[in-house]
């Protein structure tokens, strides 16, 4: 896969095409009071989640037959020989349900355990955020923004989010540690709070309990901006990592993230 520039251009298309069908899926049922039932987990879910995860695969299955599919929803239809397509559809199914245009839709495609295409697609707000390893990002979008994480090295000016604070569970007190070093904090968001940081809205990002599906596509979109995703550890991300995801835009502020984040949880 590597190097192959045409192959990855039609990888692009071929997810730039689910992205769309995903969307056609999701517009006319947002605001639509959808019955919600929950999951084994307890997390919500919406016949837009299953549908929209429907219509993606049919396209990827049409595109690039004989690559494997993993799900949120449906799960993984055949094992992985190298490369694999990772779909959350509605990452941000409470505000989809609330009627907050802060979801989206996450699609990613794996080379062994290595995202090399992310996108983050809003299909109400017709944002998109294109990410592909070794190029620049970009972004499509109405209300105006430009691809490139800001400048930021020191945490005392640094704006952090976080999707909610029940995601952090037992690392609640170590997030704690590192939102008491920072200039702000603010809620909500779950992927688009991503695409914003790959904007230069906002800095830095700590977050726990993330699945594959829900960080996967966020990689190439930010390093594609100038950022980094890790670990708190500052380490890379992997399949089975414990779930905490770490993002900033500026690289030179991992290393006092990740020391605030660790000195908190060593003590």
């Amino acid at each position: 896969m590597k190097g192959n520039t045409d192959a990855l251009d039609d990888l692009l298309a071929a997810a730039e095409a689910a992205s769309d069908a995903a969307g056609e899926v999701i517009r006319p049922l947002f605001r639509a009071r959808l019955a919600v039932e929950a999951k084994g987990d307890f997390s919500p879910v919406t016949v837009a989640d299953r549908q929209a995860e429907q219509a993606i695969r049919a396209v990827l299955e049409r595109a690039s037959p004989g690559t494997a599919i993993l799900g949120e929803e449906f799960g993984q239809d055949q094992p992985a020989r190298g490369l694999c397509w990772v779909i959350d559809p509605i990452d941000g199914t409470r505000a989809f349900i609330t009627g907050r245009p802060t979801f989206g839709t996450l699609l990613a495609l794996l080379d062994g355990d290595q995202p090399i295409l992310g996108i983050i697609d809003q299909p109400v707000t017709g944002e998109r955020w294109i990410g592909a390893a070794g190029r620049r990002t970009i972004f499509r979008g109405p209300f105006g923004g430009a691809v490139g994480c800001r400048r930021c090295p020191s945490l005392q000016t640094a704006e952090l989010s976080c999707t909610s604070p029940e995601m952090l569970g037992e690392y609640r007190r170590a997030w704690n540690e590192l939102a008491g070093s920072v200039r702000r904090v603010s809620w909500g968001g779950d992927c688009y709070a991503y695409g914003l940081l790959a904007l230069g809205s906002i800095d830095l990002i700590a977050e726990a309990d993330l699945k594959l599906w829900d960080w996967a596509a966020l990689v190439p979109v930010v390093e594609g901006a100038g950022g980094r995703v890790t670990d708190w550890r500052g380490a890379r991300l992997r399949r089975e990592g414990d779930g905490r995801v770490l993002a900033v835009g500026d690289p030179a502020l991992l290393g006092p993230a990740v020391r605030k984040l660790q000195n908190c949880m060593q003590k």
